[in-house]
């Protein structure tokens, strides 16, 4: 069973059409990433799971109700992007206080153990960097021990060591059972997370898979190489979509890997080190979301 849905659904903001017939849904005890540029309608479709906004067309469920039924509600977690948590308490407090909502919440100690704040548990809030007031954010977002839990560009601001912090704490959740709606503009997360991605453009879905699949949809390859052929040549051969040198390596995105690897191959004798990848996910989602544009 489906633990949210969008089924059809339109939403204008007067004159601007923010969703066109949108289908998506979240499976229970997967993390979707939705992705796409600015305006592609991702915060308006959250606003619509989270109740905050009414979709003008299609329907809306959320754990199986309505967004606006309390007892759907009770079910949820969220981390938005602007937060404006009570100064003086601190992170403690914040969490006991989100927790006092739900029916079977974590414990204050085990929140704050999974969110990794134990250092600065006991600090009021506004005298937290912006990094931690984030990890604090997200604290609170899983203290009601979450079935879904909706979070929107988390890691923003978070150093290397925080944001792998949080990681692992998004994995666990997930290995509870957790389903997980997570936007982000750090496309290397979708792809160290996402059990599937569902890819936006102008209100509309324009691409839906695993990671795999989002990558499948393109035809391009990266090569790389140890060569001393000249890259503006290079990017001028037929296939080729770019060309870069980076100290003895050359670096090329083809659409057609297999003659380019053919042409480098016959002009230079001497080349090494040579290796072929598929695109990554940013590399993907470039291209679905210009396709849409």
């Amino acid at each position: 069973m489906q633990v949210a849905q969008l089924r059809g659904v339109g939403k204008r903001y007067g004159e601007t059409l923010a969703l066109d017939g949108l289908d998506l849904a979240v499976m229970p005890g997967e993390l979707l990433a939705v992705l796409g540029p600015n305006g592609a309608g991702k915060t308006t479709a959250m606003g619509l799971w989270l109740g905050t906004l009414q979709a003008d067309t299609g329907l809306v469920q959320l754990m199986g109700g309505a967004p606006s039924d309390v007892h759907s509600r009770l079910g949820i977690g969220v981390m938005m992007q602007d937060v404006n948590l009570a100064p003086m308490l601190n992170a403690r407090e914040h969490i006991a206080l989100a927790a006092s909502s739900y029916r079977d919440p974590l414990t204050v100690d085990a929140a704050v153990a999974l969110a990794g704040i134990e250092a600065f548990a006991d600090t009021r809030y506004n005298k937290l960097s912006g990094g931690q007031k984030r990890q604090v954010q997200f604290a609170v977002a899983i203290a009601g021990r979450p079935r879904l839990l909706f979070l929107d560009e988390p890691t923003v601001g978070l150093d290397v060591q925080a944001r792998e912090a949080m990681w692992r704490a998004i994995r666990a959740l997930i290995a509870e059972g957790c389903s997980i709606v997570l936007t982000t503009h750090y496309l290397e997360e979708a792809e160290a997370l996402a059990d599937r991605v569902a890819v936006m453009a102008r209100g509309r879905l324009v691409a839906e898979g695993s990671v795999d699949d989002m990558r499948a949809l393109v035809m391009r390859k990266s090569i790389r190489c140890a060569s001393a052929l000249d890259v503006e040549s290079i990017r001028r051969w037929p296939g080729v979509v770019d060309a870069v040198r980076d100290a003895r390596l050359v670096h090329v995105t083809a659409a057609d890997a297999e003659a380019v690897v053919r042409r480098l191959l016959e002009a230079d004798p001497a080349l090494s080190h040579l290796e072929v990848r598929q695109a990554s996910l940013a590399e993907a989602f470039t291209e679905l979301t210009r396709e849409a544009a």
